[in-house]
């Protein structure tokens, strides 16, 4: 591109670099001699036209304007502090000032400075020198220049450009001016020193740059912009010469990279709308290079930073509208670059995979021009895209991003179909070589969800690509890690499976930090296991917990994961326990609690409520570990949890009776409920202690007859008053102690939210089925023994024979294991072993339980080993059997 052509670019970008075309709020006549000048609010420069006037005309004038000073000037050159030499001045030249037709004459030596000039400027007018610029020929003089440099003959006029008073900026546009102008003068083929005149000016601009008060900062990069400094960079970075392109580059790239010293991270997100001008004139002009890549690379990490809450500010957006035009080239862009990789995964499944640098960047583009969106279109979406939508700047942009929606939208489900092929025809063989060329399809359904939000009826679309393709979509999420955010994926219950959303959910629990010096330590005395462990779980900082967990029982050298396990299934077993009030087992379920409403009212425990915060972090710390303690949660209580409304079928195990009286109310005859005969109002009693009082269900309840018009309600405030009203602030405490448990507490209500019961259940209780003896062989190895010895075949005989409940117990003594994962033993993460024992045929078999380890002494017969093994299996001598 020439530099005419970028000439024409830059006006059509809506940008004008030169310096005298800024206008006017103020003359040169307002200032006093002598005055000083004070920083204010906006940058703007004074052009003032001169013309070459007599000596003696501008003595005259000078008088007449500045009495104080004119018979001054001849001695000021001469002998004042800036003068180059004190010699006899050689030359004489004019400066005009165009209000008042003043005219002052300055004499000064060839060799002399400009910065010089202006300082007898100052000396005769009172103007600072920061407010001065001088135009000889159309071209602003650079202060380190000599006057012979710039070629001013005796007897010229020069033009003096001032700076209104009212800036807060003065240094910033001298600066900024001066860089310019030097900038002109490369591209004219002035030699220039481009590192004094171009780049270290750039820096000293940054390095002034106000890093505390934020109205101060953005007021000073404003000055950047609005004296045309991208643009000018931009046409000097396009030059034919070498030197040229490096200059320019290397202040360009001052912008793109934090440095503590120039541009600390939270002054280049201030910067973020001089690194978009750069972006809008470098992709016009020069869109391959790796400078607009990295323009266009670091706009969209600035826009992920700051937010798009700041959006307008650092934008200088007067409308949202304004930033859906100057985002949407970008997302354009970058959205073709993803289609054109993902028709190359279409065709060859091969190719390399889609860049993951290109969907980030096209993540940080998507989300502020949404947003934008928003905000222009307020009141209106979704929004209905259709022929007779409008057009305009900004609906063309609307209606092409739609477009782009549908066209990433169909790639993806086709490259998602490509993925089942694959698995349908391969499992899971090969599939490790393919993972990382598939990973991005998540990251592009994401954006596409936030995207289908903005239109209408596209949700469903969208939603019912991800029904159509759920296999290949719960293989990836399958595949996921743990820095990876696909959370959003968890509302599509009807997409993902059991496995899926496990494995989504736990992403919202911390790493386990195994680290020996951060360990959570515990040492628990058996006999006060609920007590102790309270103390040590509950009383403990939010933090420590998300360390490892360290237990030791007093009195017993068994330590390690095993005892962990061991440990977390007691403390569960005392809690719900139904000799300890905080929880009520359902009548035709025992697995399942909820909170017991009667606790609260009665007072019976004043620690109760501190009991609840211990209970929501011992169970958060069991799904953290990947512990089933063989508990489950009521369907009341477990909504609740998600922050959920329940209704009467949700009661159903809970309190059978009360759920069958309800039903039995609502069914029963419209004139027997209306005659009151049944004699309900809105009330409901309650029994504490052996004492029975009543409560009214809203406001003057014992007065409200239940008939058929109101039953309805009734139903709903007396299940409402006992599973919620009740127990509110016991499932408050409960899910607060939880939330402790979790990276970021605010996932508490969303963790149950994001699951059916049946997937907790899973999770915290484990399987219920009955052992499969074949899969519990197959994940068993021998130490000593070999797999047709006589003692193993006698050993899987005896476990066949045993009734479930034993073969838990037997698993316990092995393992420290109750309950088996829901994926049964290949669960476990661990082969079980069977180790040959040294000791003698009258000892009984004992345990490793930490590394899944038992040792079995080679019995001389069946009957032995049935009588020594009938031992270990009874519940109260399997209670911490294990050595270690």
């Amino acid at each position: 591109m020439s530099f005419g052509e970028f000439a024409t670019l830059s006006s059509t970008a809506g940008i004008d670099w030169r310096p005298d075309r800024i206008p006017s709020k103020r003359k040169f006549d307002d200032y006093a001699p002598g005055e000083e000048e004070e920083d204010d609010d906006a940058s703007i420069l004074v052009p003032v036209r001169m013309r070459k006037d007599s000596p003696d005309a501008a003595a005259a004038v000078s008088s007449q304007a500045y009495p104080d000073t004119a018979s001054q000037s001849c001695k000021a050159s001469a002998s004042g502090p800036t003068s180059s030499s004190n010699s006899i001045a050689d030359l004489h030249f004019f400066v005009r000032m165009i209000s008042g037709g003043n005219t002052v004459v300055v004499h000064a030596n060839s060799d002399d400075t400009i910065e010089s000039v202006h300082e007898q400027i100052r000396q005769m007018t009172g103007i600072p020198i920061i407010e001065q610029r001088l135009i000889y020929r159309g071209k602003q003089l650079s202060w380190d220049q000599t006057l012979a440099e710039c070629g001013v003959q005796n007897d010229a006029g020069l033009q003096l450009v001032g700076r209104m008073r009212s800036t807060e900026h003065p240094r910033a546009w001298q600066l900024v001016n001066d860089t310019v102008s030097a900038i002109c003068r490369l591209c004219q083929g002035h030699e220039v020193s481009r590192s004094r005149s171009v780049k270290f000016r750039v820096n000293e601009f940054l390095r002034m740059a106000p890093q505390t008060e934020l109205d101060m900062t953005w007021g000073h990069l404003q000055v950047f912009n609005l004296a045309g400094a991208p643009s000018a960079l931009v046409m000097l970075f396009l030059s034919p010469n070498k030197g040229n392109r490096e200059c320019a580059e290397d202040s360009i790239r001052l912008f793109l990279s934090p440095n503590i010293d120039l541009l600390p991270e939270v002054l280049q997100n201030h910067c973020a709308f001089i690194v978009l001008e750069f972006c809008k004139l470098l992709r016009r002009a020069a869109p391959g290079c790796p400078l607009y890549l990295t323009s266009r690379s670091t706009l969209g990490s600035l826009l992920e930073t700051i937010g798009i809450a700041h959006g307008s500010r650092y934008f200088d957006y007067a409308k949202a509208s304004q930033m859906i035009v100057e985002l949407y080239p970008f997302v354009s862009e970058l959205a073709f670059m993803i289609l054109a990789g993902l028709d190359a995964q279409i065709s060859c499944s091969t190719f390399p995979p889609v860049g993951a640098a290109d969907v980030n960047e096209f993540t940080a583009f998507v989300r502020p021009l949404l947003h934008a969106m928003e905000d222009h279109l307020r009141g209106e979406t979704p929004i209905a895209v259709r022929p007779s939508w409008g057009h305009g700047p900004q609906q063309n942009e609307v209606v092409a991003f739609h477009a782009l929606f549908h066209q990433l939208l169909m790639k993806v489900g086709k490259c998602l179909e490509k993925v089942e092929e694959f698995l349908a025809l391969n499992g899971l063989a090969g599939s490790e070589h393919h993972r990382f060329s598939w990973s991005q399809y998540l990251v592009i359904l994401k954006e596409l969800n936030s995207i289908s939000k903005m239109f209408q009826g596209e949700d469903e679309r969208f939603h019912s690509v991800l029904r159509l393709r759920k296999n290949g979509i719960n293989f990836l999420i399958k595949q996921t890690k743990r820095r990876d955010d696909h959370l959003w994926l968890l509302p599509y219950k009807d997409v993902t499976d059991f496995e899926s959303r496990r494995h989504l959910v736990m992403m919202t629990f911390p790493d386990v930090r195994d680290d020996y010096d951060e360990l959570h330590e515990m040492l628990i005395d058996r006999n006060h296991i609920l007590a102790e462990s309270f103390e040590y779980i509950g009383r403990a900082e939010r933090e420590s917990l998300h360390s490892g967990l360290f237990m030791e029982f007093k009195n017993e050298e068994a330590t390690g994961p095993g005892v962990l396990r061991e440990w977390f299934c007691l403390v569960c077993q005392a809690i719900f326990n139904p000799q300890n009030p905080l929880f009520l087992s359902c009548p035709n379920d025992r697995r399942r609690f909820f909170p017991n409403p009667v606790v609260s009212a009665s007072g019976v425990d004043p620690l109760h409520l501190e009991y609840f915060v211990f209970c929501g972090r011992l169970i958060g710390l069991a799904l953290l570990h990947k512990i089933q303690v063989g508990i489950a949660f009521d369907r009341a209580f477990f909504l609740q949890l998600g922050g959920k409304c329940i209704s009467l079928e949700d009661i159903q195990e809970a309190d059978p009776c009360l759920y069958k009286s309800c039903k039995k109310l609502l069914e029963l005859d419209v004139d027997l409920v209306d005659s009151d005969a049944l004699g309900l109002t809105f009330v409901r009693e309650i029994e504490q202690l052996g004492s029975r009082r009543v409560v009214e269900l809203c406001p003057g309840g014992k007065s409200i007859s239940v008939d058929s018009r109101n039953r309805q309600e009734y139903v709903d405030l007396l299940i409402q008053h006992q599973f919620a009203t009740s127990v509110s602030e016991q499932i408050r405490r409960f899910s607060e102690g939880f939330g402790d448990i979790l990276s970021n507490s605010s996932f508490k209500k969303f963790f149950f939210a994001s699951l059916d019961l049946k997937d907790l259940d899973q999770m915290l209780y484990g399987s219920d089925d009955a052992f499969n003896i074949r899969d519990w062989k197959e994940h068993t190895e021998y130490n000593g023994y070999q797999q047709n010895d006589l003692q193993i075949y006698w050993f899987w005989q005896i476990v066949e024979s045993m009734s479930l409940q034993q073969q838990r117990i037997l698993l316990y003594f092995w393992s420290s294991v109750k309950y088996l994962p829901v994926e049964g033993f290949s669960g476990l993460g661990s082969k079980l072993y069977i180790f040959r024992a040294a000791d003698a045929a009258d000892r009984l078999p004992t345990a490793h339980t930490c590394f899944y380890r038992l040792c079995l002494p080679p019995y001389p017969s069946f009957g032995v080993m049935q009588e020594r093994i009938s031992i270990i299996i009874q519940e109260h001598v399997s209670q911490s059997f294990g050595m270690w």
